[in-house]
């Protein structure tokens, strides 16, 4: 939400009017009320998480729509504009973006469409393809980011300590499900 009336949605702004009751917690009485004390806390969190997940999408997408930008365009694009010289192997892409082979080709093909990335082939790899930004994408990945760090991540709905606290408990959620190994320690230098 923007201010404490509106939000954002596919087709622009949403009236939104404040529940009297958090939702939420009104579930998390009726588990309990059915008998599933033992769930109750583990379907409050889940919950709070995805609703959370659905309010900060609402703010990226509405930073991002002057681009004409999905989330999932911007993290490539993004992706592309922290490399060297603008390219990256698709499989690399696939595998920083932890998302389904089909989703990252369907996101390139949008994105080669507008102009913002190009392929070509792997110079050593027959089999593998680069992704490679265009100048334009680089200034729609800059432009973006700008956007998002002056709307949404600079000042994201949370308190500084709260934004820190969240982001170590997602942190270990995240790499006890597996999605990431602890780096291994760089040796001594000689």
């Amino acid at each position: 939400m923007r201010d404490g009336g509106t939000r954002e949605g596919r087709d622009g702004p949403l009236v939104s009017k404040r529940l009297p009751v958090d939702p939420i917690a009104e579930a998390k009485r009726q588990w309990i009320a059915h008998g599933w004390e033992e769930a109750a806390p583990g379907m409050v969190a889940v919950t709070s998480v995805m609703r959370a997940q659905q309010i900060m999408l609402s703010r990226v997408e509405a930073s991002l729509r002057p681009f004409a930008l999905s989330f999932a365009r911007y993290e490539l694009l993004a992706l592309l504009s922290f490399t060297k010289d603008g390219r990256l192997p698709m499989s690399s892409a696939i595998r920083r973006l932890q998302v389904h082979p089909t989703s990252v080709t369907n996101t390139v093909q949008r994105l080669e469409r507008d102009g913002l990335v190009g392929r070509s082939p792997h110079p050593d790899d027959g089999r593998a393809t680069m992704l490679n930004l265009t100048d334009e994408g680089r200034r729609v990945a800059a432009e973006a980011t700008a956007a998002l760090n002056a709307e949404v991540f600079v000042a994201p709905g949370l308190a500084t300590e709260d934004t820190g606290a969240l982001t170590g408990i997602l942190a270990r959620f995240r790499r006890s499900a597996g999605d990431f190994d602890d780096p291994a320690p760089l040796p001594e230098p000689l």
